[in-house]
């Protein structure tokens, strides 16, 4: 627990220290040492600050500060028995059960909480998956990981809390991202960050590395990939570039396991404060911005309400750059009353107004050259007080005018030069020309002749393995299906439980698991295509044609993702940094057709259109496709402005898939599905069969025959015999005829709202009665004449409409509360819904129409 939740009277023993390391320094020189009791004192009548008792003094803190220090509370007994003594830090661990203060305390100290940052792409998850056992997807390219993925794993008696954080380039506010982990490190602290660094690209990498190194953190650098380095011939020696910038570097190869061990036991000694490599260092960005840092950084200091979450160098190197959001962590008041805080010796209430005089006369820096009016009201906000503020506009203004150019690029500069400086004394490039497989490949695949036909035929044989080799597996599953059918047919008496698994459980699960197989293909194919880096080539040559319809190249990904899944391929979509693009692009992603509508491709293709199926099953992409362009082009030209925001995407080279990733991936989201199938799915096909079971005082319904025999038309309602589901279908019918609905196709549309793939299993109940059914076996059903009309309820033209009309209506729920969770507006979930449906409705009129000519 944190020292600020500690209650008035009790006592505490600290474990640790978060906050940069000036800010622990100071804390730690005041008795804030691990082992040491402290006791609550008093609070303060607004409850801030609050007093404390530590080694026989007493002392106050704020709230904030407090929420900063880790403590294990301790009972009255324990505080008697302790007193203001210090346990010993390396005490020995008791047995099992044993909850003494001692014990606590040796757990909580023995807890490591370690942060994965790195750039995309540079092997963050593939070392999270290993070092914690998890089965997180590893792509290559930007924006596979949406979201902070946790675990834990035990080694050396030490527990490790393992946070694998987004892939970031640097830690500013300009994409969600960067923003996303330094919200992280604010709120959290980890005890140690594991920069991940590629080290086949080292320059660029390290750039990050000089933020994190701004920040004052306790910080240990995996120099992954490191086999490729080697394979280059490059050589680079890794202990002398860590002593350099004093933080220590791990050679592994995260996929192997290389080097693993030797990384967390650096984390270690790290975390004990024993290692003798690490040391602050200042990244010097020039005599002009050195000055400016540290006039900023002494006014930071002056003021004590200040964030203690990040180094003041690291806040003022932000400030410099115009970083609004990092303006947050500066208070608009509470200098202390001194010389140097205020610039003169009496602190009155006048002092801010004497500031901002003298930051409108004097020259704290650079003067500004005089032919040229000086810059730097430019930067100044109406009503902007803040004199940390103030300083900043008057030294960002002097220093633009000075060079002429942006801080954050003479920032960018400095960096690269110090990490190109400190790689010339270490690095080595090999005589081993690199690179040639990727140029080779990228000859080919971005070829402006046949990129574009071959990224079409590998879309072709990934639909065509989907339907094909997918049948096989498929009619194994149907016959177990069968089976099982028969079993519980055999075994059970006849009444509601046993209508309930047989038709309700067997007849709706089993008639969505059947689509397993071609699911985990297409699942396999994709993820062999993310993880070998081609998926970023497809980005790289559909940039022109995003860019088309007011979206970017990087859009792609995300749109390409949702053939998988709609609801992670939104969240890539955070990956974006145009706030417009970005939320265009997730309006128009449910038009991918997702996985879950494959069963309902699978069945009826496979009934109507077996002879073509695989060609009309890539038609549906591209209608799919058709209709988020044509959404895409409306929205950015009546809703959103057109943006420029930069085309700017690593190309990572080309890296053959492991069988043994891709399979994991593979079962990880066929797991999921499964999931998914005993949960929304069951629970839905349970709903759908009730609906369609009662009410049980009803008169027997009649059958299709007994319909027709009694001249009676089975598409009206008719409360006597029909159930709720025909009810419901029934009344909403009038709607759908337009398109060839018969009101059973009506019923199984509604009932794929919250998931898609309960269509399938609402077809096999409506149409097969009171049995459960395979694949094959409701295609027979759907295709026999309905006695009552005396032609079937589905012909390959109503078929056609369905299929339109099912892959383009109302995303499922899943999807409609992502959508709503990813650009914050329920308004833009409820357009979706029922925009989408509205243009589904059209398209499959405009189908059904075209296909009766």
């Amino acid at each position: 627990m944190r020292l600020s939740e500690l209650e008035t009277g009790r006592t505490g023993i600290v474990v640790k220290v978060h906050g940069h390391g000036a800010f622990r320094k100071r804390l730690t020189e005041m008795g804030f040492v691990k082992g040491h009791a402290v006791t609550v004192r008093l609070h303060a009548p607004l409850r801030d600050p609050i007093k404390y008792s530590i080694l026989g003094y007493e002392i106050s803190l704020r709230r904030s500060e407090a929420a900063l220090i880790d403590v294990v509370s301790i009972d009255d007994a324990e505080a008697a028995t302790i007193g203001e003594a210090a346990i010993h830090t390396h005490a020995a661990e008791t047995e099992p059960g044993d909850e003494s203060a001692h014990t606590r305390f040796h757990n909580e100290l023995h807890t490591i909480n370690v942060a994965l940052i790195g750039n995309p792409n540079c092997g963050k998850t593939s070392l999270f998956n290993i070092a914690s056992g998890a089965k997180e997807h590893v792509g290559n390219y930007s924006g596979v990981t949406v979201d902070a993925k946790t675990g834990y794993f035990k080694y050396k008696g030490y527990r490790f809390n393992i946070v694998d954080l987004p892939g970031t380039y640097s830690l500013t506010c300009y994409s969600p991202e960067e923003l996303y982990v330094r919200q992280y490190l604010r709120e959290h602290t980890p005890d140690v960050i594991i920069n991940v660094v590629d080290s086949s690209n080292l320059q660029r990498n390290l750039f990050l590395t000089t933020e994190l190194i701004d920040m004052d953190a306790r910080m240990v650098i995996a120099l992954n990939m490191y086999d490729e380095l080697r394979e280059h011939g490059d050589s680079l020696d890794s202990d002398t570039l860590g002593r350099m910038i004093g933080v220590p570097m791990v050679p592994v190869v995260s996929k192997s396991g290389e080097g693993i061990d030797r990384l967390f036991d650096t984390v270690i000694s790290v975390y004990e404060d024993c290692d003798d490599v690490v040391r602050h260092i200042h990244v010097n960005l020039g005599t002009d911005l050195e000055a400016a840092i540290r006039q900023i950084v002494d006014l930071i200091k002056a003021t004590p309400s200040s964030s203690k979450h990040f180094s003041p160098r690291y806040i003022a190197i932000k400030l410099l750059e115009g970083d609004h959001e990092m303006e947050e962590e500066i208070p608009a008041s509470e200098l202390k009353e001194s010389k140097d805080a205020a610039g003169s010796s009496d602190a009155t209430p006048r002092r801010h107004s004497f500031l901002r005089r003298w930051l409108s006369h004097g020259d704290c820096c650079v003067a500004p050259r005089p032919a040229r009016r000086p810059r730097w009201r430019e930067h100044v906000r109406p009503g902007s007080d803040n004199p940390v503020i103030l300083l900043r506009d008057k030294l960002r203004g002097n220093i633009e005018s000075m060079r002429n150019e942006e801080i954050s690029s003479i920032v960018a500069a400095e960096k690269y030069g110090f990490v190109a400086g400190a790689l010339a004394e270490t690095y080595v490039q090999g005589k081993k020309e690199s690179g040639r497989t990727t140029r080779m490949l990228d000859a080919i695949v971005t070829n402006k002749l046949i990129g574009f036909p071959l990224f079409f035929v590998i879309m072709f044989v990934i639909f065509w393995a989907t339907f094909v080799i997918g049948q096989y597996p498929m009619g194994w599953i149907e016959d177990g299906v069968a089976w099982l059918s028969g079993l519980v047919e055999r075994i059970m008496r006849p009444g509601p439980l046993k209508d309930l698994v047989a038709d309700g459980i067997i007849g709706g699960v089993g008639g969505v698991i059947v689509f397993l197989p071609n699911i985990l293909i297409l699942y396999f194919c994709i993820s062999f295509m993310e993880d070998s880096g081609y998926m970023a080539r497809a980005a790289f040559i559909m940039d022109k044609v995003m860019h088309c319809i007011g979206l970017h190249g990087k859009s792609f990904i995300p749109l390409i993702m949702g053939f998988g899944c709609n609801v992670p391929a939104i969240m890539a979509s955070r990956a974006i940094e145009s706030r417009s693009s970005r939320i265009i692009t997730i309006l128009i992603n449910p038009f991918m057709s997702c996985s879950a509508r494959l069963p309902i491709f699978v069945l009826l293709t496979g009934t109507f259109f077996a002879s073509h199926a695989a060609l009309v099953m890539m038609s549906m992409y591209l209608v799919g496709i058709l209709a988020a362009v044509v959404t895409a082009r409306l929205l950015r030209r009546f809703l959103f402005r057109k943006d420029e925001t930069p085309f700017v995407m690593e190309l990572p080279p080309y890296r053959m898939p492991t069988m043994k990733a891709s399979l994991r991936h593979t079962w990880a989201k066929g797991a999921q599905y499964l999931k998914k199938m005993g949960g929304i799915i069951l629970f839905a096909s349970i709903v759908v069969w009730a609906l369609n079971y009662f009410p049980l005082d009803r008169e027997e319904p009649f059958t299709p025959e007994e319909y027709a025999a009694a001249g009676i038309d089975d598409s009206t309602i008719d409360p006597e015999r029909d159930s709720y589901l025909e009810m419901i279908g029934k009344f909403i019918n009038p709607v759908m005829e337009p398109l060839g609905f018969e009101w059973r196709a009506s019923v199984a549309a509604l009932a794929g709202i919250p998931a898609k793939e309960i269509v399938v299993s609402t077809l096999g109940v409506l149409y097969t009665n009171d049995e459960a059914t395979t694949d094959s076996r409701l295609g027979e059903r759907l295709t026999a004449p309905n006695p009552t009309t005396g032609r079937p309820d589905f012909t390959p033209a109503v078929a056609l409409s369905f299929l339109v009309f099912v892959l383009l209506y109302c995303p499922c729920m899943a999807t409609v509360t992502a959508i709503a969770r990813e650009t914050g507006s329920w308004h833009y979930a409820t357009f979706s819904a029922v925009y989408n449906t509205a243009l589904a409705w059209v398209a499959a009129f405009a189908v059904y129409r075209l296909m009766l000519l």
